[in-house]
C-alpha cells in the first residue's frame, strides 16, 4: 500500500492519539507530518507565499492564519511525495472517523490504475451529479464529480499529481480546497470515493475555527461580503459548466 501520512499539529497528542488508535485496529501504518500553524508565522513568511492582491480581486475573502497553514502543510506534503520513491501517497487530516471498509479502499486505490490524479476519500455531500463511475472494491466506487467537493479530510495523490501541484502553487490566493475545484486551472483529474470512507469527527473544529477568525477581522459590511460571494459563485459555475460541458 501507498504510505499514509497524518497531518497533525505539534503538540496536538489528543488528536493523534486517537487517530492512531482508528488506523491500528485496521492495520494501517503511518507516518505523522507535522502540519504548519499559520497563527505563528511572521509577516514575511506569510508574504513569501500568499498572493493577497490576487487574492482581493480573484476571492471572496481574505485567507486567515489557518487557511494559510493548511495549504502550507499540503504543500510541504506534495513535495514529500513528489521527492519519494511511491508512485502515491495517502494524506490524511487528524480529525476523521473511518468505516471499517478504510485500509480496503487505500489499499484498493493504491493498485488502482484508473485515470485519476487524486481521489477524495470525504464528501459531505456523496449523491451530487457524477461524470462516471466505476467499482473499486467491497461495495465502494471511484466516480469522477462533476462538481469537485469541498474539504481535504482525507485524500490519494498520484506522485506526478503532487509535483504538478507543488510547480503550480508558489504563491497562493485561495484555500487548497478552493484551488483544487479549479480543475481548469491545474489539470488535474480529481475523483471521488464513494460511499466515503472517512466522515468529520467529533474534534473536527477547523471549519468553525476559520470562520471565527474570518469575522473578527470584519471586513466590510455583511451587504458588500455577501455581494462578493455571489459575484465569485457565478464566476466559479460560469467555468464549471463551460469546461465539463463545452470544452471537454
Amino acid at each position: 500500500m501507498w504510505p499514509v501520512y497524518l497531518l497533525n499539529m505539534k503538540d496536538d497528542s489528543v488528536r493523534l492519539g486517537k487517530c492512531r488508535t482508528a488506523l491500528d485496529a485496521q492495520g494501517i501504518t503511518f507516518e505523522r507530518f507535522e502540519a504548519v500553524n499559520g497563527r505563528a508565522l511572521n509577516q514575511q513568511q506569510v508574504t513569501d507565499v500568499y498572493n493577497q492582491g490576487v487574492n482581493e480581486t480573484r476571492f471572496r475573502h481574505r485567507l486567515v492564519p489557518s487557511e494559510i497553514g493548511v495549504y502550507l502543510s499540503s504543500r510541504a506534503l506534495w513535495q514529500k511525495i513528489a521527492d519519494g520513491s511511491d508512485e502515491g501517497a495517502i494524506i490524511l487530516e487528524d480529525d476523521f472517523a473511518a468505516s471499517a471498509n478504510l485500509a480496503k479502499v487505500l489499499a484498493a486505490l493504491s493498485q488502482n490504475s484508473g485515470d485519476w490524479d487524486l481521489a477524495k476519500l470525504y464528501t459531505r455531500r456523496p449523491n451530487k451529479k457524477m461524470l462516471s463511475r466505476a467499482p473499486l472494491c467491497g461495495g465502494h466506487e471511484i466516480a469522477m464529480p462533476f462538481q469537485i467537493p469541498n474539504a481535504m479530510l482525507g485524500y490519494a495523490i498520484r506522485k506526478q499529481a503532487a509535483a504538478q501541484l507543488v510547480a503550480n502553487n508558489a504563491r497562493f490566493f485561495r484555500p487548497v480546497d478552493e484551488d483544487l475545484r479549479h480543475f481548469w486551472e491545474h489539470g488535474l483529474k480529481i475523483a471521488l470515493v464513494l460511499p466515503p470512507p472517512l466522515a468529520q469527527g467529533e474534534e473536527s473544529q477547523i471549519g468553525q475555527t476559520i470562520e471565527a477568525a474570518r469575522k473578527a477581522k470584519k471586513e466590510g459590511s455583511q451587504l458588500l461580503q455577501g455581494w462578493k460571494n455571489l459575484i465569485y459563485r457565478i464566476n466559479y459555475l460560469t467555468k464549471l459548466y463551460y469546461y465539463r460541458t463545452v470544452k471537454r
